[in-house]
């Protein structure tokens, strides 16, 4: 990866900001994922879809599909069995004294994801707003942490879902990041990094032809999110989810550089750089002065396979708390789980008066 740094004048406020960029990979980026160990035998999907991918077998590429959407149904937290899935993921809301315990004496920066954690999964997937309680929640956050949106969403329209220009977007599973023109960072830059720049020409080519492939299957919706693409299949009949499949395999076929992931009910396509949400907050807490800072504790709020990069760095890091939000078992390096964005809503009017810096038990409640 090449950094690149300049100093830019403002012509009409006479202003001058350093600015730090990254613009184009380093040829060591291009490497396979490593291999993710399931943990007490739970189902390993990242590993499996990977041997899907590269075996074609449109059966069982359809079977881990429907892996990925499971029936989701509310866990039981007072489960007694210890090797409970609840037992080794306890709730956030749950485990405050020892979150506290963790935050004392650190300078909190906070990752959230959009979709599923500060919005609702919809079934489409342009009207997952957020709600205007959710919104000032982030605000209030925002005013004594650094805050951050790590989404596969294209950096634009998350944006324009969220709407706060105090904080710093990661968009594209964090190859296009952007931090706000005044922030709490250390130093005077402005942050900037889109590590996948030259793959442009080449996803608007595929998000071209997926379009034609898409036309036939009613439900299907081919998001363009600008350094990766989206195809969503969750208004799909389930019938046709594999005739789907095959379409977006048959296009990939001409397109080595690109790769494909999956989510909850959609096919994720992206570069295949090594770079993911998990770099994405390496990137920004660098950006904000906290690399190699024993005195910062990374909150990292996620719902999906793709924050499990992010949970991964909090736990290679030694220092962090991922947070997932699931109503089912699933594998996961997070520590701490939440059931659903609106878990703790009820609290919302009680704590917005009494946010203090520092605070991770105020701060959690105001999230969630």
């Amino acid at each position: 990866m090449t950094n690149q740094s300049m100093v830019v004048s403002d012509a009409k406020t006479g202003l001058t900001m350093g600015i730090s960029t990254v613009t184009r990979p380093d040829p060591a980026l291009f490497s396979s994922a490593k291999p993710l160990v399931s943990p007490n035998g739970y189902f390993s999907r990242k590993k499996l879809v990977k041997k899907l991918e590269s075996c074609g077998n449109g059966a069982r590429l359809l079977d881990s599909m429907r892996a990925s959407s499971p029936t989701r149904t509310r866990l039981n937290d007072t489960d007694p069995d210890p090797n409970s899935w609840t037992a080794h993921h306890p709730s956030a809301l749950s485990m405050f004294e020892e979150i506290m315990g963790e935050s004392k004496g650190k300078e909190i920066v906070v990752f959230l994801d959009y979709d599923g954690t500060l919005s609702p999964i919809v079934e489409d997937p342009d009207r997952a707003f957020m709600t205007t309680e959710m919104r000032e929640a982030v605000r209030d956050v925002a005013k004594f942490f650094p805050t951050a949106i790590v989404s596969g969403r294209c950096r634009a329209k998350v944006y324009n879902f969220v709407r706060l220009s105090e904080l710093y977007y990661a968009g594209s599973h964090g190859m296009d990041i952007k931090g706000p023109a005044k922030g709490p960072r250390k130093g005077n830059k402005t942050v900037l990094c889109q590590p996948a720049r030259e793959f442009l020409p080449m996803i608007d080519e595929v998000f071209k032809s997926l379009i034609e492939k898409m036309k036939h299957i009613p439900g299907a919706k081919v998001e363009n999110n600008k350094f990766c693409l989206s195809v969503h299949y969750r208004c799909v009949e389930e019938k046709r989810w594999g005739e789907l499949a095959e379409k977006v395999k048959s296009v990939m076929r001409d397109y080595q550089e690109l790769r494909m992931s999956q989510g909850r009910k959609v096919l994720e396509i992206r570069p295949t750089i090594k770079w993911d949400k998990g770099n994405a907050i390496e990137f920004l807490l660098e950006s904000l002065g906290y690399a190699d800072s024993d005195d910062v504790l990374p909150v990292y709020i996620g719902d999906d396979r793709t924050d499990e990069d992010a949970f991964q760095v909090l736990r290679n890091r030694g220092q962090g708390i991922g947070i997932l939000v699931s109503k089912t078992p699933k594998e996961t390096n997070a520590s701490y789980t939440l059931q659903e964005p609106s878990e703790a809503s009820y609290a919302l009017p009680q704590t917005f008066g009494g946010v203090e810096e520092n605070n991770l038990s105020s701060l959690l409640l105001i999230i969630v």
